[in-house]
């Protein structure tokens, strides 16, 4: 980011966002979209998450089973091979078994969570100290990732099955309108430097 010549950091915080607000915009338009499906089907959300994340696995570890086999004569060829083997069997249990592989997500995802309330929260007193305006919906953005996070753990396991869904969709939801505010925001020269 380019600071001004008066050294004005806010300033040329605002400049940038503004010149960006309709990446802002579509991000967070899709974020409301994927979210309120996610809402409406958090079984299915949660079922998709798990059968993606292991043909994530699945693909890294036969890339990675192909690289090493090719690369032989390379140092550390066990562990290379152990790490691929790895991913291709816990993708194909993921993609075997995707209803006990929720679970297990359900545990990344209270991670992930809280994780990134907290920086949510950073991002949002750095927008702050940028003189953004709505700083404050990026603030609850990361504040509600933060429950969500403390409340998906206190009901474990009975609503890892769909609560992983829902609370995908509801974080989408709360980062999208985040983005969204912004964004509007942003787009008129006579933006508030409060929030």
């Amino acid at each position: 980011m380019a600071v001004d010549p008066t050294g004005n950091i806010g300033t040329a915080f605002r400049q940038t966002i503004r010149h960006h607000w309709v990446l802002f915009l579509s991000e967070g338009i899709a974020l409301l979209i994927l979210g309120m499906l996610a809402i409406f089907l958090p079984a299915l959300a949660s079922l998709a998450a798990a059968v993606l994340f292991g043909w994530l696995l699945l693909l890294s570890g036969i890339i990675g089973l192909i690289a090493t086999i090719r690369a032989r004569h390379a140092p550390g060829l066990w562990w290379s091979l152990l790490s691929a083997l790895l991913g291709i069997v816990a993708g194909a249990l993921l993609l075997g078994w995707p209803m006990q592989g929720v679970f297990s997500l359900t545990a990344v995802l209270i991670a992930f969570l809280l994780i990134e309330g907290v920086l949510s929260i950073f991002y949002a007193l750095e927008h702050r100290r940028g003189l953004s305006a709505r700083w404050g919906w990026m603030l609850a953005s990361g504040l509600v990732d933060l429950v969500l996070g403390i409340i998906l753990f206190a009901g474990l396991p009975g609503t890892a099955v769909w609560a992983l869904g829902l609370l995908i969709g509801v974080n989408m939801i709360f980062g999208g309108w985040a983005l969204i505010v912004m964004a509007l925001d942003a787009r008129s020269p006579t933006t508030s430097a409060t929030a």
